[in-house]
């Protein structure tokens, strides 16, 4: 009888905390899509070939005011930006995998897929890093589907009083806190959440606030590194 990697494991438990934020963002997603007329079988093909929350919700809002198809596409296009910064970082652990299997990673990858793998990965190095990886994104992608299904059927009957709005915020705050380890990381936190937020970037088109924001506290971050910021 086959046995199950211990890491596999390992990855599902470590993403177990943050299936908790996962969970009401997915059924806000369902909601909006059977409110901008998807059916439930719409709305589970849309969600599995997407796997993207953001984009999906801003996907969905466009597609209900009958945006063009390049316009819709676009968008979710830009807003997912920031996955291709996720995947030169975490690539280098991937580089001796076969092509298939770097196919189903890249479509698992989500922020938090990636925040418990590479934070594994500094510690652990004799994890093995693909079971570990398909562990966390493989559970992050079911309880997703499961939610939005359970959302969409569910319709307006999610009292608004519940504050879903809440649950993505909170999944990253929980992503970021165990990051900030030194000044380096603080700065780059404060800078990239100050443009995030407008105080720097307001009126930036395309939704390439967040790229911006992405960018320069990275940069933010190396600068206070090169100074000495470890202290």
């Amino acid at each position: 009888m086959p046995t199950v990697s211990s890491d596999l494991l390992d990855g599902v438990r470590a993403a177990g905390p943050l299936q908790l934020g996962i969970a009401p963002f997915g059924l806000v997603a369902g909601v909006a899509a059977v409110e901008q007329g998807l059916s439930v079988a719409h709305a589970l093909g849309f969600s599995s070939v997407v796997f993207a929350g953001a984009s999906q919700l801003a996907m969905i809002e466009l597609l209900g005011a009958d945006a063009p198809l390049a316009i819709v596409v676009g968008t979710a296009v830009v807003i997912n930006l920031r996955t291709m910064m996720y995947s030169a970082s975490i690539a280098p652990y991937f580089r001796d995998l076969t092509a298939r299997s770097k196919a189903l990673a890249s479509y698992l990858l989500t922020d938090q897929a990636y925040a418990v793998s590479i934070a594994r990965y500094g510690r652990d190095g004799e994890t093995d890093r693909f079971a570990y990886y398909v562990g966390a994104g493989a559970s992050l992608w079911l309880v997703w589907q499961v939610t939005t299904v359970a959302g969409a059927l569910l319709g307006s009957g999610l009292p608004p009083e519940w504050g879903f709005d809440f649950a993505a915020p909170l999944v990253f705050l929980a992503l970021l806190v165990p990051t900030l380890k030194d000044r380096a990381s603080g700065a780059s936190c404060l800078v990239g959440g100050l443009v995030a937020t407008g105080v720097v970037v307001a009126g930036v088109p395309f939704h390439l606030d967040i790229i911006v924001a992405a960018v320069v506290g990275v940069l933010a971050g190396l600068a206070v590194d090169s100074l000495g910021g470890d202290a």
